[in-house]
């Protein structure tokens, strides 16, 4: 029997318009809105904004078994594919898909490049358990993405956005951002929740016991990711303003290289999979993995860089919209291949 989404992670693309209503109603309606919302700053840090990122990240890293990702390394062919296509072949097949199709829009084009260097770590969790896939696989695959960002979404970012945009003639940019102020939004936006979810998760396991943290504690906490993406969503909407009439046009034209992404990644992945032997359960876990993104980190790291305001930080905005539909569609996709080529 296939597995269903539970009622709000189900209608997530329905909360995502209302939270983008809401805030468009009250920039547009509620005079001074937007400058009351930047009164909670320390410095470029607006506060508010800053505590509902960290709180989006933290439900999924702390669902993450990280003791079982040395198991991963038992699977070697697995991990080197999936390793290859989520962290090489991705990457840069967004940043082709963004300069190609946004090169008229430097800062959404930028928004879709930073999408392209953040695996997924959260919702993949849910696309795996609807395909029925290999969910130890898929765990085992989180904690080395999670750990991976950490260490090296700095470096990508900077490689992407600082070296590869002027070898591919995109000039004049001037983005002046350097290394250490990507470090360091990415040490706060995935650094505080990384450590916040080791430490909740093995001292509520060691003192209180796993029940209580399987049952209770990842069951209470995992509806505030939803809450903390939907405040983020209204506050980013309500700084808009007037400026939202343009947004429809701006939707779809970011949605379409999404889409394209999402399509390439998860087939790819999953014909490369079952080309070097892998059964069903781990070809989807595979291809989800390789084919979401974490647009929490991308729009932490985009409105920690860019501003709240910025087009990088729409775009990430605009990730989970375009993500949970195409990726719900990818489940049944999933279903008709297991029928046709897995027996």
């Amino acid at each position: 029997m296939k597995k269903r989404l539970g009622f709000l992670d189900r209608y997530l693309t329905l909360w995502i318009f209302l939270a983008m209503l809401i805030g468009v109603g009250i920039g547009y309606f509620i005079p001074n809105s937007a400058d009351f919302i930047n009164s909670f700053s320390s410095g470029t840090t607006n506060v508010p904004l800053a505590i509902g990122l960290i709180l989006m990240m933290y439900p999924p890293l702390t669902k993450i078994d990280f003791s079982k990702v040395p198991q991963m390394f038992e699977k070697p062919k697995l991990l080197s594919a999936s390793f290859f296509i989520t962290w090489i072949v991705g990457p840069f097949l967004m940043f082709l898909l963004a300069t190609f199709f946004l090169k008229d829009y430097p800062e959404y084009m930028m928004g879709l490049i930073i999408i392209g260097i953040a695996p997924c770590i959260a919702m993949v969790i849910v696309w795996n358990e609807l395909a029925e896939g290999n969910r130890e696989l898929t765990a085992g695959l989180i904690g080395i993405n999670s750990l991976l960002q950490v260490f090296f979404f700095s470096l990508y970012a900077y490689f992407y956005l600082e070296i590869m945009l002027p070898l591919f003639g995109i000039k004049g940019l001037e983005l002046n951002i350097t290394i250490a102020e990507i470090a360091q939004t990415v040490g706060i936006y995935l650094g505080i929740p990384f450590a916040m979810a080791v430490i909740s998760r093995y001292a509520i396991k060691k003192y209180i016991g796993y029940k209580f943290f399987n049952q209770q504690f990842i069951p209470f906490v995992s509806p505030i990711t939803l809450i903390a993406l939907l405040f983020t969503i209204l506050v980013m909407f309500s700084l808009k303003g007037e400026m939202i009439v343009d947004l429809p046009m701006d939707v779809f034209r970011i949605a379409i290289p999404l889409v394209i992404f999402f399509g390439i990644m998860f087939f790819l992945m999953f014909f490369v999979a079952k080309k070097i032997g892998a059964d069903y359960r781990d070809a989807v876990a595979l291809s989800f993995t390789a084919s979401g993104n974490n647009f929490e980190l991308a729009i932490a790291v985009s409105i920690g860089v860019f501003g709240i305001n910025s087009g990088q930080a729409f775009a990430g905005v605009i990730g989970p919209l375009v993500e949970v539909p195409a990726l719900i569609i990818l489940v049944n996709v999933a279903f008709w291949l297991r029928k046709k080529y897995f027996k």
